[in-house]
């Protein structure tokens, strides 16, 4: 099934499906990894065994997930702790890091839109706010499939706050307003290790864009690592330019395991 990278590609289609995320976690806590891709998610089309309401959105939750995921690879972190029982509060921001790997739109304006929105002090959201970013996101790099009409456009607005609303970064149904989110302790501690196996460099870890999209800048990230630190849940040295970052794992996939052991 997919393999080539979608990292740049504005795909309408799945953010107005939205984040699915109870669906997205029944279906890897079911999942075989002794089968294939296509085969879990043919046996899903089969069995309906998440209760999907109709076959349109059977088909369509197992078209997202095939787009958004690759469960035998580097998204199996997410599986695993699915079928662990990990709990959804500390599941979600996980879900959000992984399926931005390959979703531009989202983790776009999430890092470049909602987040320098957060920081300027903004109170509420208005979709006519978002079709105006949306405008932009060609200049950033973002590749549409084919042009969106009004209507397509206005539907993608409302279905990227929707999203983020389900991860918890807005509130409120007909009119959104920023929360204050709070990242769980071990979802925090397992960003960290992914992050550091994409740059060992502890500075860039700290300082990475993909903390934008949890509401979160350098300063905060640094504020909860030496919170960690103190409680000794992981080792931080810093002293001038000089700093160390000592994790409780080797890796995120191993960190993942022990959440659920």
């Amino acid at each position: 099934m997919r393999t080539a990278s979608r990292s740049n590609v504005v795909s309408s289609f799945t953010v107005v499906k939205g984040a699915l995320l109870e669906e997205t976690y029944a279906v890897f806590a079911a999942w075989d990894f002794a089968l294939s891709k296509r085969a879990n998610l043919d046996r899903l089309r089969s069995e309906n065994y998440i209760g999907a309401p109709s076959t349109t959105w059977l088909v369509d939750v197992a078209k997202v997930l095939n787009r958004r995921f690759e469960p035998q690879a580097r998204d199996r972190s997410l599986v695993v702790l699915a079928q662990g029982g990990l709990d959804l509060a500390e599941w979600k921001p996980l879900v959000l890091w992984h399926m931005t790997r390959d979703e531009f739109l989202v983790r776009d304006f999430l890092q470049n839109w909602l987040f320098p929105a957060y920081r300027a002090g903004a109170f509420r959201v208005r979709t006519e706010e978002v079709e105006a970013y949306l405008g932009t996101i060609q200049g950033r790099g973002g590749t549409t499939e084919h042009a969106w009409s009004a209507v397509t456009t206005r539907r993608v607005a409302a279905g990227l706050l929707k999203m983020a609303a389900d991860f918890g970064l807005l509130r409120g149904s007909a009119v959104k307003e920023l929360a204050s989110y709070h990242l769980p302790e071990r979802s925090f501690l397992y960003l960290l290790h992914v992050l550091r196996e994409e740059n060992p460099n502890p500075g860039r870890v700290i300082g990475a864009p993909d903390w934008r999209m949890f509401l979160m800048g350098p300063a905060d990230v640094e504020r909860e690592i030496l919170r960690l630190h103190q409680f000794r849940k992981l080792d931080y040295q810093a002293a001038g330019s000089l700093v160390q970052l000592s994790l409780p794992c080797k890796s995120s996939r191993e960190y993942a395991e022990r959440m659920v052991a």
